[in-house]
């Protein structure tokens, strides 16, 4: 009888230990990351970019540049689109080697679509209102996904495709204050997710996320602590994991500032709070690449976080880069931006 405490505490020390043994064992081991430039011979200003799998990438960009690879990143083809050669291409989705969609910034407003790699394009929208100015893409799949622009007539507009982007259709989108717009800075500034949801960042007088079902013409804004009250401000990017948001973004004209510009949610807006690390200033994209850790980058460099975005550290000082996107099915992950600059982060 008197040996039962001594096992039963020796018992409590083995679970606890064999307890420690698994957590520990299940925190993945996190590689290093490091940034390889890709030699380019284009003076494009990239800031669409699609990663499809670890094969194939598209950037798109100034100067009516697009460009391809199909071995990872290794080896680029650049071409201009024929008619469109002072065209901006912010937004690009791609759906593998031959299909990418396009869009530029600016009025008139075109979405294009490629089935041959880029060889040729086909003009399947335009929209000539002098507002028109379209901020992103993205797809729920290979048949839906949704464009957005700045405000048209006081609306976000919205513009939907059910066949892959062959077609385009304006839907109602919600009524944005006065000074509400969005930025165009990486093509991230749009999430779709579920089977028909979408989440779209604002930013200017008024900064917020909206969260939709744009085929019901259902939307509801989320309120975000984040810098705002003047044109240059607000949310630029975002991330979305479960219920847990991740919103960076700042000041353009004070690209060092760090106060309400990287922030996190994990009750899916209904609260905030600031980054206990802020991120090295205004950012431009945020993007997840695994279950813990996220990418962003700025004009002061480029910041990784591996508690999902509690605290940011420096991962590289490279100036220039808009946007960092993971692929959407592998671990290719690319980032892009201005002078024709692209690498690859490994």
């Amino acid at each position: 009888m008197m040996k039962l405490p001594f096992v039963a505490c020796m018992s409590k020390k083995i679970l606890l230990l064999l307890s420690l043994i698994l957590f520990i064992g299940s925190q993945p081991i996190l590689a290093q990351l490091g940034l390889t430039p890709v030699a380019t011979s284009v003076e494009s200003s990239f800031r669409g970019l699609s990663v499809v799998d670890d094969n194939v990438a598209w950037v798109s960009g100034s100067k009516g540049t697009v460009g391809i690879t199909v071995d990872g990143g290794s080896t680029w083809r650049f071409t201009i689109v024929p008619e469109h050669d002072a065209s901006d291409f912010r937004s690009i989705y791609a759906f593998d080697e031959r299909k990418a969609v396009i869009a530029n910034v600016g009025s008139p407003g075109h979405i294009l679509v490629t089935n041959d790699s880029g060889k040729s394009w086909q003009v399947v929208y335009t929209n000539s209102h002098e507002a028109a100015f379209i901020d992103g893409v993205d797809f729920w799949d290979k048949s839906n996904g949704l464009m957005y622009g700045d405000p048209i007539d006081g609306k976000m507009l919205v513009i939907m495709t059910s066949d892959g982007g062959s077609t385009w259709q304006e839907l109602p989108g919600p009524v944005l204050a006065e000074g509400e717009a969005s930025f165009a800075a990486s093509g991230t500034g749009i999430r779709c997710y579920a089977k028909d949801k979408v989440m779209i960042s604002t930013g200017g007088l008024t900064s917020r996320l909206w969260n939709g079902q744009p085929a019901r013409g259902v939307w509801s804004a989320i309120e975000v602590p984040v810098v705002q009250g003047q044109p240059a401000t607000g949310i630029y990017s975002f991330a979305i994991k479960s219920r847990l948001l991740v919103a960076v973004g700042g000041d353009y004209t004070k690209p060092e500032a760090s106060e309400k510009q990287s922030l996190l949610s994990t009750d899916f807006g209904k609260r905030w709070a600031d980054s206990n690390t802020p991120t090295r200033g205004y950012r431009e994209c945020v993007e997840w690449i695994d279950n813990n850790r996220l990418l962003d980058v700025g004009p002061t460099g480029m910041d990784v976080s591996n508690d999902r975005g509690i605290n940011w550290q420096p991962l590289n000082d490279e100036k220039g880069y808009h946007v960092v996107r993971k692929a959407r099915k592998g671990s290719l992950i690319v980032a892009a931006g201005a002078k024709g600059q692209i690498a690859i982060i490994k």
